[in-house]
């Protein structure tokens, strides 16, 4: 395993959360991130790779993340998951994380894994955008969703700068959905009253 997509919905200033939630609520914009996250061929999953608090912040009744294995990374080894399903494993770091999702049946069924995703919080993001391409594992493909207005400066929680992480260039719109697999929207979306736009940036 090598690339991981790193996937967000940001503001311009990078806010992208408050009071440990989402400051909006996009029905369909959720809806696209559930969608590239489980689309995976006949016979594989892909795997979303979570912080403890990012996990919390999910209704109980949708956790774990159906048709994907979930990852959630807490330092507390008491720490339970609930609830508890074979879709969800604890692990202690990032580090320990992609180690078993290196290994040739991370799912522990038959089921191969696909695509690997970095779902948040801040300090995940951070820390997966800190490492380098010669490591084993390190991102090498950004899915943002570009909030454009309004500015919601009441974020506390914000995205490190990725442009700061290496070089990066943003791939067309074409180039999105040839990856993704399925049609996205084009352009600048509105949704009670937020304008966004879906984007994807790929590292140099």
């Amino acid at each position: 395993m090598t690339g991981l997509t790193l996937i967000v919905a940001a503001t311009i200033s990078n806010g992208i959360g408050q009071s440990s939630r989402l400051p909006w609520r996009l029905p369909q914009e959720m809806a696209y991130f559930a969608r590239v996250t489980s689309n995976a061929p006949e016979g594989a999953r892909n795997a979303v790779i979570m912080g403890r608090k990012t996990w919390e912040s999910i209704p109980r009744k949708f956790r774990p993340l159906r048709d994907r294995l979930n990852v959630v990374i807490s330092r507390n080894d008491e720490y339970q998951l609930e609830p508890s399903s074979a879709s969800a494993i604890l692990r202690p770091d990032l580090e320990s994380s992609l180690a078993k999702l290196d290994t040739s049946k991370p799912l522990g069924i038959d089921s191969t894994l696909n695509r690997v995703f970095v779902i948040g919080g801040a300090t995940l993001y951070k820390e997966t955008l800190g490492l380098p391409p010669s490591s084993p594992s390190f991102v090498d493909r950004i899915l943002l969703t570009q909030i454009i207005t309004p500015s919601f400066d009441e974020c506390d929680v914000f995205l490190e700068d990725f442009h700061k992480s290496g070089s990066w260039s943003r791939g067309t719109h074409e180039d999105l959905q040839a990856w993704v697999g399925f049609d996205v929207p084009k352009g600048v979306q509105e949704e009670k009253g937020v304008q966004y736009e879906f984007q994807m940036w790929t590292r140099l």
